[in-house]
């Protein structure tokens, strides 16, 4: 029982985890769920205040992607993955850049005008822009 609840312990913080959407500064002051959710599956390729957008989207299997996935894009990881193999080849659009980690997502963020990612609200700071909390 005690080895339970330690791995349960260990398990908490994780469990906790929000997922929000953030853009660089300069991006708009606030987006709503559709907005964000047509620029990650190719429909829109610009942000509301008139900048071109680079969606930048966690690599496949993490917790936050799926999370984000399923309350944004409403899709799971599986769908998301037949759709992106119909966009690529029928030559409709491609998917958005993917990055290994919310640390390297919030850098990209920070550090690319228009860019549009999602990370964990613990790691949100001054130098990006919360825009949405699904």
């Amino acid at each position: 029982m005690r080895n339970f609840l330690l791995a349960l312990s260990f398990l908490a913080p994780f469990t906790c985890a929000e997922v929000v959407v953030i853009t660089n500064p300069s991006g708009p002051d606030a987006m709503d769920a559709n907005q964000v959710r047509d620029l990650f599956i190719g429909r829109s390729k610009s942000l509301p205040n008139g900048q071109s957008a680079d969606p930048i989207d966690l690599e496949s299997g993490q917790a936050l992607r799926e999370e984000f996935h399923n309350k944004v894009t409403g899709r799971s990881q599986a769908q998301l993955n037949a759709f992106w193999s119909k966009q690529v080849f029928t030559g409709k659009g491609q998917p958005p850049r993917t990055l290994d980690s919310t640390a390297a997502v919030k850098a990209a963020v920070a550090s690319t005008p228009g860019a549009i990612g999602y990370i964990d609200s613990s790691e949100v700071d001054a130098s990006v822009k919360v825009v949405l909390t699904p």
